[in-house]
C-alpha cells in the first residue's frame, strides 16, 4: 500500500483515535490535571485558527493546498515567513492540545510519530516538487524559513 494515498488530515484523525484510545485503554500515568489540562483546550484552538488562516491564504492565492498538487503561487505571507508548513505545526499544536488535554502519558508518543509520517510521506516530496516549480525563489526562501518552526 503506498501510504502517500492516505492524505494528511486521515492521519491527522487516525492519530486523534489512537490518542484518545490509548487514553483510555492503556493510560499508564496521569501526568497533567485541571487547571492545566485546560491549557490544551487552548493549544487546540490555536491550532484549528492557524489551519484555518492558511486555508484561507492558500485560496486567496488560489493554489493547491492538497498534497502533491503543483503550486501556481509560493506562499510567504503570513505565518509562512516562520514555518515552511504551518498547516502541518498546526495539526501537530492540536494533538498537543490534546494530549495536554487528555493529561495521560502514553497519547504523547503518537505526536512525534504523527511529525515524522508526515515528514517523509509528504514534506520531503512537497519541498521537491517546490524546488523544481520555483527553483532559486524557493531554495531562498527554504534558507531563511524553518521547516517547522
Amino acid at each position: 500500500m503506498n501510504l502517500q494515498k492516505v492524505l494528511p488530515p486521515v492521519w491527522f484523525l487516525l492519530s486523534i483515535i489512537s490518542m484518545v484510545g490509548l487514553h483510555l485503554v492503556l493510560p499508564v500515568k496521569q501526568l497533567f490535571f485541571p487547571p492545566v489540562t485546560y491549557l490544551g483546550i487552548i493549544a487546540i484552538a490555536v491550532g484549528i485558527i492557524v489551519l484555518l488562516f492558511c486555508a484561507y491564504l492558500f485560496r486567496q492565492k488560489n493554489t493547491a493546498i492538497e498534497p502533491f498538487q503543483e503550486s501556481s503561487y509560493l506562499l510567504r505571507e503570513g505565518i509562512f515567513n516562520y514555518s515552511r508548513n504551518p498547516i502541518y505545526l498546526s495539526m501537530i499544536a492540536v494533538l498537543t492540545g490534546l494530549w495536554l488535554y487528555l493529561g495521560s502519558l502514553t497519547p504523547v508518543f503518537v505526536i512525534p510519530v504523527f511529525a515524522w509520517l508526515i515528514q517523509e510521506l509528504f514534506i520531503k516530496e512537497e519541498e521537491r516538487m517546490l524546488e523544481d516549480k520555483f527553483g532559486e525563489e524557493y531554495r531562498e526562501y527554504r534558507a531563511t524559513v524553518r521547516r517547522w518552526i
